[in-house]
């Protein structure tokens, strides 16, 4: 690399830093003061709507799209909208929900997919992790979903297996989510309610998997929204 080159990432990278400082000023001149008893509010205490479990992928902005304020969601982000059974990697993930459950009272986690995924094109593509060992080792867990599309699908193309992959390893993640003894105890009491969605980057349209018809039917203002709950037992 040059001393040209070099002195032109340098640039970008000031630009990119730049623009997110711009940002924060911009918020806290002229966004905060508009919004200043929310924060104050929410200066002591939270109390979430719903935990919204997804992808760390930049273009998908859980707040944003469901056009939540501060305070609605709490929201957990990994590589693949991951959730780790219980026992086998008590990381961010599994302390996070519990968290959630426990402390918070939150009754809804939401687990949302999305179209494009690049870890779901790596769990399809796993010689581009090479380089990537612990990216690798994480999208194990989306490995049963992998399976499943293998064994079942005959898909056309990466195209159509990217989709079902997709939407498998959503409803992996859900069975992976009732292992946790916080959730299936709640779940069992009809106290707490789980949710899977696909999110289209392209369209803003969202599918949310129904299991008394196992499979995703569109979000719409009219009927009742698909659910991925177990009736409770207790």
């Amino acid at each position: 690399m040059t001393d040209k080159d070099t002195s032109t990432h340098a640039e970008s990278a000031d630009e990119a830093l730049k623009a997110i400082v711009d940002g924060f000023l911009h918020f806290h001149h002229d966004v905060f003061p508009q919004q200043e008893e929310l924060f104050k509010k929410l200066a002591t205490a939270q109390k979430p709507r719903a935990m919204f479990i997804t992808c760390a992928d930049s273009r998908i902005v859980p707040e944003l799209i469901t056009q939540s304020s501060p305070g609605d969601l709490f929201v957990t982000r990994n590589v693949g909208n991951v959730v780790p059974p219980y026992g086998q990697m008590n990381g961010g993930v599994s302390t996070a929900l519990e968290y959630a459950i426990l402390a918070l009272g939150v009754q809804h986690v939401i687990v949302c997919g999305h179209s494009d995924c690049g870890a779901m094109r790596a769990v399809l593509n796993p010689g581009s992790l090479e380089k990537m060992p612990t990216v690798k080792a994480w999208l194990r867990h989306s490995e049963v979903a992998k399976t499943v599309v293998q064994d079942n699908c005959n898909c056309a193309n990466e195209h159509e297996s990217m989709k079902v992959l997709t939407e498998e390893n959503v409803i992996s993640q859900l069975q992976h989510l009732r292992t946790h003894p916080s959730v299936a105890s709640r779940m069992a009491a009809g106290q707490l309610f789980i949710h899977g969605w696909i999110y289209n980057i392209e369209t803003s349209e969202i599918k949310a998997y129904d299991a008394e018809q196992d499979r995703f039917l569109p979000l719409s203002s009219t009927g009742p929204t698909p659910s991925a709950t177990p009736r409770g037992r207790f």
